[in-house]
């Protein structure tokens, strides 16, 4: 499943990945068969989504492990997810959470977020994902309208690169005192330090960097 997942990433950054953590690595491989555990039904939407076409746009295993062993020690019951895809992170995120906990999902797609949705039926957790398709900063806008600000626990962004500052910003208007904001590929895949690289997306993730290295918030 890891392998599918970083085979995916190296085609897509053309190799750059492995000058960040070496495939071989004889540590990265322990660690990630004896760092966390996974749900069976989490294990079967890993496989599904990193068969995808699209697997860049898929979290790794222990990148969920990491969410969810933050979620569970801040006590997180609300949640919002800024890019769901096929909802795997969606699913670790929920099955985290305590029976009242609330995971909101903000995507575009309603092909890629119903690739999810039997998982989430069959983990028992349905119930527990608010599932929002429209832009996501709509949907944050709509939050902080009905008065949400200051609420959540904790806001994951893995969505489209040229927003990213301004999830940021609302996400921290969203965000509970000593809440915490996730944000996905904040190293890009290495190509920030290839100073010829300078599409919008790179920029975008190369500015925030910068933004949030002053920002005293």
């Amino acid at each position: 499943m890891y392998k599918n997942s970083r085979e995916s990433i190296n085609r897509v950054f053309g190799g750059q990945f492995e000058t960040l953590i070496p495939g071989e690595s004889p540590i990265l491989h322990y660690a990630l068969q004896n760092g966390f555990r996974s749900h069976p039904v989490s294990q079967r939407l890993a496989e599904v989504s990193h068969n995808h076409p699209m697997a860049i746009m898929v979290a790794t295993a222990d990148e969920v492990a990491m969410i969810q062993f933050l979620l569970r020690l801040i006590h997180a019951k609300k949640v919002i997810e800024i890019g769901v895809f096929t909802g795997y992170t969606t699913l670790g995120m929920a099955l985290a959470l305590p029976d009242d906990g609330k995971v909101i999902g903000l995507d575009v797609s309603k092909e890629y977020t119903d690739i999810g949705r039997p998982y989430w039926q069959e983990a028992g957790v349905a119930n527990k994902i608010d599932l929002r398709l429209q832009p996501a900063l709509d949907s944050l806008d709509q939050l902080l309208a009905n008065n949400e600000a200051g609420t959540f626990d904790f806001v994951f962004i893995d969505a489209d690169k040229p927003n990213y500052i301004n999830y940021y910003e609302k996400s921290l208007q969203l965000l509970r005192k000593d809440g915490i904001l996730a944000i996905d590929n904040t190293l890009w895949g290495g190509r920030l330090i290839n100073k010829s690289i300078n599409d919008t997306s790179t920029e975008t993730i190369r500015r925030l960097n910068q933004f949030i290295k002053t920002d005293e918030r």
